[in-house]
């Protein structure tokens, strides 16, 4: 038992053991190291009951749907600790970059019900290489390699997690988002030598709904917003804000829209030079993180019925992220050191 001690205290250095609960959790649970792995696998990727059956109809085995929640909710709840140390054997990390190579950043938040707050916003961090974005097929490509990173809270918790993993992160950044601005406090604050883009699709949303508002005839919308596009491409938003400007305001409602719009544009000018970035080969869509709501967190936590508790869902979020980031093997490392 000594020895086990050191062998964690050496690994995990100042983080708090007592906390994180790591030397007690074979004992407590009295299942193997790989019935522990297999559970916590089966159970971030479906449901308690549905990975129970698995079990019973796979091994034979009798592990019932709350033996399932408890294991996964207790290795789950060790990686924020663990990443916020920054003990780096623990973050998932990406091969090593191609020569000047720029790394994807991508942020965004979407809703789930939980039971203390009800609606709590999740946000997700997805990082990636550019390399690592094949075509698969004409005008479709797919990322085949991301690491992850899922906070259910604030940004003041999870922008250092955020920071964690890109401290592994080696070149050039590029980092795409909507117009949130916390998030651009953020890249500026921490990252001011790096590329800036705001999603060319959310712009897009805002100038339809602006001319949703203001012509009535589909055929004149849709020559405005082409124009509006085709300027957009040709780093040309000082024009587009000039046409909106010009746009007559019949009503209260356009005139607020319009305003809106035209703060949106002025704010972020700097980050919508679509045609240099088109030219440079970037990403000018942050499809990737909306993709990631989907298949990394929304797919396991927000299914009919569901409210979780925040500590449940943060760990089944965080040990999805590992999954999705191949480092599961850091998963089954935690488990070893309960052992």
């Amino acid at each position: 038992k000594i020895g086990i001690k050191k062998k964690v205290l050496t690994i995990f250095g100042k983080l708090d053991l007592q906390k994180t609960h790591l030397l007690n959790g074979h004992k407590a649970f009295k299942i193997t190291m790989y019935m522990q792995s297999m559970i916590c696998k089966l159970g971030q990727h479906t449901v308690y009951d549905g990975a129970s059956s698995l079990i019973q109809q796979f091994l034979g085995l009798d592990v019932n749907a709350m033996q399932i929640q408890r294991v996964c909710t207790y290795y789950g709840e060790q990686i924020d600790p663990i990443v916020n140390a920054d003990h780096q054997q623990f973050i998932p990390k990406l091969k090593e970059p191609l020569k000047d190579e720029q790394t994807y950043v991508m942020v965004d938040g979407a809703m789930l019900m939980t039971r203390e707050d009800k609606w709590k916003e999740n946000k997700l961090g997805r990082i990636f290489r550019s390399s690592q974005v094949v075509e698969i097929q004409k005008d479709r490509n797919e990322i085949v390699e991301s690491v992850y990173v899922s906070h259910l809270g604030s940004v003041k918790e999870f922008c250092p997690k955020m920071e964690r993993h890109l401290n592994l992160v080696k070149g050039p950044k590029v980092f795409v988002a909507d117009g949130a601005r916390w998030i651009w406090k953020w890249v500026e604050d921490n990252y001011p030598g790096s590329q800036q883009i705001l999603d060319y699709y959310h712009v897009l949303e805002k100038l339809q709904e602006l001319a949703r508002q203001v012509f009535s005839d589909e055929k004149k919308k849709k020559i405005w917003l082409d124009e509006q596009k085709k300027f957009l491409k040709e780093d040309g938003v000082y024009r587009v804000v000039r046409n909106i400007k010009s746009l007559r305001s019949r009503n209260k409602e356009i005139k607020e829209t319009k305003e809106k719009v035209i703060n949106y544009f002025e704010e972020n000018e700097d980050r919508m030079e679509y045609g240099t970035y088109r030219r440079k080969g970037l990403i000018i869509g942050s499809g990737a993180i909306e993709a990631a709501h989907r298949h990394v967190t929304q797919k396991r936590l927000k299914l009919s019925g569901q409210r979780w508790s925040i500590k449940g869902a943060q760990a089944i979020a965080n040990l999805r992220c590992y999954e999705k980031s191949n480092a599961w093997d850091m998963i089954e490392d935690l488990i070893k050191l309960a052992a």
